[in-house]
């Protein structure tokens, strides 16, 4: 049995939409406990809104001197991964579909943190998901990619409860750091060939989409609890926007109010009210609800 340590990591950490994670927490791990990152694979291009920032594991692999590889597409540089000899890939967030020839080099295979208890959640926009259901739970999943899209076996699951008040910021750091230690946890035992996964139950699985830009338009005929999931679920990106006083604001933080008097600034919902706590003004500036109703009403 191949016992080598050595790994490929795919992807950029970036597990949400407007995720801004502090490093890359997966990829030092794997370094910090002895594992031979020989190489990053990134899907990353100069330019794209979104993307055009350095990327976390850049500074890692400048570091390091580990090579980052850009390709439009991973069979592009089979030859180059061979080359490096590697045991299995360790995949967060790239973004792109590995195709069955780059995963058939990894004798292990490549292993994916996906941030939702499979099948549950499949597709590319869980924690976004998790959050606008109010899901009372989720958790991270360790699966080994297969060519359909998050169907593969899974090695370990770990489940966390919500408290129905977090932030996408606060919710995929959180399954970010959890995902690592878990893989930490298992990867000796898939690496030396003593790890079964479990096949998913394919009649339970559930999927997301891409969130588009134009979803983060607040639609006051909808529920105000739906509403207030949709504020934290969109936060960073695609933003939840509105127009209040003939402005158009980013709202970023809102709660469910009790009634239209329930606080200062209160939007009509259908049912429900919701207040709005903080939004970026017209100015770029963000402010309080009640500092912008001081500001921007006309009498």
């Amino acid at each position: 049995m191949n016992k080598s340590k050595n790994l490929v990591f795919f992807g950029n950490e970036r597990l949400s939409s407007g995720f801004q994670p502090h490093g890359a927490p997966t990829l030092q791990a794997l370094i910090n406990h002895g594992y031979d990152v020989r190489a990053i694979v990134a899907n990353y291009e100069t330019g794209q809104s979104r993307n055009a920032r350095t990327l976390e594991i850049e500074a890692v692999a400048k570091q390091r001197s580990i090579p980052v590889l850009l390709p439009n597409k991973p069979e592009e540089i089979i030859e180059q991964l061979a080359s490096y000899q590697p045991a299995a890939g360790v995949l967060v967030a790239y973004g792109q579909i590995i195709p069955q020839s780059v995963i058939d080099l990894f004798p292990h295979g490549i292993l994916n943190i996906h941030p939702s208890l499979l099948p549950q959640y499949r597709g590319p926009t869980p924690i976004e998901q998790a959050l606008l259901d109010g899901a009372p739970k989720t958790g991270v999943s360790i699966m080994q990619l297969v060519k359909k899209m998050d169907a593969g076996p899974v090695f370990a699951w770990e489940a966390v409860t919500l408290s129905g008040s977090e932030s996408k910021q606060e919710l995929t750091d959180r399954l970010l750091n959890l995902g690592s230690q878990l893989l930490l946890d298992v990867l000796p035992d898939i690496l030396d060939g003593s790890a079964t996964p479990t096949a998913q139950d394919e009649t339970k699985a559930t999927y997301t989409s891409l969130i588009q830009k134009s979803d983060g338009l607040l639609d006051l005929s909808k529920p105000a609890e739906q509403l207030e999931r949709q504020i934290r679920a969109y936060a960073n990106w695609p933003k939840s926007r509105a127009t209040l006083f003939g402005h158009d604001v980013v709202i970023s933080k809102a709660r469910i109010a009790k009634d239209a008097s329930d606080g200062v600034l209160v939007l009509t919902c259908n049912p429900g009210w919701l207040e709005v706590m903080e939004l970026r003004a017209p100015s770029g500036r963000s402010m309080s609800g009640a500092d912008f109703t001081r500001g921007y009403k006309k009498d």
